[in-house]
């Protein structure tokens, strides 16, 4: 038994060689809910119970490895390569075994379809973001339909977090089935696993082992994907109906999965982070950034975070930054603007006008009510927001806690503003420039990701040069810049770098706490 000790380094998978694994067996992976899409280009396909899924089956061209650097995969790629600076040229050459189900070859065709989905152009796509594809300026075929010409039309840093995953041109090409299409089940697939079956009673999606897949084949026969609520996964964990237990942030399931017989807990640091958004939109209560600010300063991150994983990372401190996390180059601490401090925040919400009348601040007959809404049966969330409850009506906020189903928590109340504050996590990448460019930039006709709607110029052509510039040290100072803009606005209020962690039976392999890295799929399973 293992456990308790401070995210490592890189990750901790029990990671062997391919020959190491047994051959066959079922994987029984907890998911929180069915995911409501399964194109994770459009905007309700971004969850991570999504992407842990379509991981299995659509082609990451690039996957990040231990040190957040990207990598390609040979299965998909034989090659990427800035072939030009001036202008900037990517370009890919294909694996030319690479073929969609369909049987149809992956080529050019499919990057340019990608390319006009998602570079703006056309409202009719309800994209996730346009960020790296916006300043595309074409893509083309090379030498052959394998070989794929991409020329930009201005500077972009992250290229290589463009295509992924990779779509066919079938979906891309009309918006109809890019929006609408992939809801109740992917159209197709091209990797080591495929669809066998979304049972929406029993809630589980099941891929099985690809027979069309031209790479070194998955070791498991089968991964089940079971729906649970977050409470009930470490009984389930307990009893065997899970292969493995996601820990993450939550001290009760670290605590039971201690208990189960022939456990390990596997740890790392991860690139994800657990944070609250605000509502800024012109008709919140929390439009105004001097009010977020003064509530943000009645709110103890170091409480909140010791609270949720000290037991798991007994060092955890809050994260200080929106756009790099701790173990990734250019990671700085801009927090100051929102240190605790309760007597400031009480003297800031009297100037603005906002005077106690009872227990609760009122300001033009209107209460200082703010509604918190999270999902049903997330435990985190509900300890999160329940201690944030307690702090603000220190200085005189009410925080009304609204509980929601959890199955539509990102499509009816965050996607379309329905809060004025929430939890969740965001999840991280080898780009996190270009990837949460989507988060802060604030365009008037799109929401891309930025679901409280809070941002200014600055932001937006501050993330365009950081965006467009190659060298990474001139890049980070952008970032950093970027980020305190995002603090003084008031953006959101950072908690804590997501602990990656799991609870995992001693024989299972290449699984657990993969930190910056991507799953090899194939190479999923136990040991002989």
């Amino acid at each position: 038994m293992s456990g308790g000790v401070p995210p490592a380094a890189g990750n901790d998978i029990n990671a062997v060689e391919y020959d190491q694994v047994r051959d066959g067996g079922d994987f029984f992976w907890a998911i929180s809910s069915l995911p409501p899409q399964y194109n994770y280009h459009q905007l309700d396909g971004t969850e991570r119970d999504a992407k842990n899924i379509l991981d299995s089956f659509m082609p990451e061209i690039m996957k990040g490895d231990a040190e957040s650097q990207y990598q390609i995969d040979p299965n998909y790629l034989e090659s990427a390569e800035l072939t030009s600076t001036d202008p900037q040229v990517v370009t890919y050459k294909l694996n030319p075994e690479a073929t969609w189900n369909s049987g149809r070859p992956i080529d050019w065709t499919d990057f340019e379809a990608q390319w006009k989905a998602l570079n703006g152009s056309n409202p009719a796509y309800t994209v996730s973001g346009t960020t790296g594809y916006d300043v595309i300026q074409s893509v083309a075929q090379g030498a052959t339909p394998q070989e794929v010409v991409v020329t930009f039309a201005s500077k972009f840093a992250d290229w290589k977090g463009n295509f992924l995953p990779l779509y066919p041109r079938e979906t891309m090409s009309d918006p109809a089935v890019f929006n609408d299409g992939w809801r109740n089940g992917p159209l197709d697939g091209a990797g080591p696993f495929k669809l066998e079956q979304i049972d929406t009673t029993a809630k589980r999606v099941t891929v099985v082992k690809n027979e069309k897949w031209w790479g070194q084949p998955a070791k498991l026969d089968r991964i089940i994907y079971v729906a649970l609520d977050s409470s009930a996964q470490p009984e389930a964990y307990a009893n065997g109906t899970l292969s493995v237990l996601e820990i993450g942030p939550s001290v009760s399931t670290f605590q039971r999965a201690q208990q189960v017989p022939d456990t390990v807990i596997r740890t790392a640091k991860g690139p994800n982070f657990r944070h609250i958004t605000f509502n800024g939109a012109p008709t919140s209560i929390l439009a105004d950034p001097a009010l977020r600010l003064a509530i943000m300063k009645g709110i103890d991150r170091n409480i909140l975070t010791q609270s949720q994983i000290g037991p798991i990372v007994p060092d955890a401190k809050p994260l200080g930054n929106h756009l790099f996390v701790e173990g990734q180059a250019g990671y700085e601490d801009h927090s100051g603007v929102v240190a605790y401090d309760p007597e400031k925040a009480k003297s800031e919400l009297d100037a603005l006008g906002w005077t106690l009348q009872g227990n609760v601040r009122a300001k033009d007959g209107q209460q200082l009510a703010i509604r918190d809404v999270i999902p049903t049966g997330t435990a985190v969330s509900e300890a999160e927001a329940k201690i944030v409850q307690q702090q603000l009506a220190a200085i005189g906020v009410q925080v009304n806690i609204e509980s929601v189903p959890l199955d539509n928590f990102f499509e009816q109340f965050v996607n379309v503003g329905n809060f004025d504050i929430t939890h969740f996590s965001w999840l991280g990448t080898p780009s996190p420039i270009s990837s949460a460019s989507g988060i802060y930039r604030l365009t008037p006709d799109s929401v891309d990701q930025n679901y409280g709607r809070i941002g200014n110029e600055k932001i937006n052509e501050l993330l365009v040069q950081a965006n467009a510039e190659l060298d990474p040290v001139k890049q980070a100072e952008i970032v950093n810049e970027i980020d305190q803009e995002i603090w003084n606005l008031g953006h959101s209020l950072l908690q804590y770098q997501r602990p990656d962690a799991w609870a995992v039976k001693s024989n299972v392999v290449n699984f657990g706490a993969k930190g910056f890295a991507e799953y090899d799929y194939t190479k999923i399973g136990f040991a002989k």
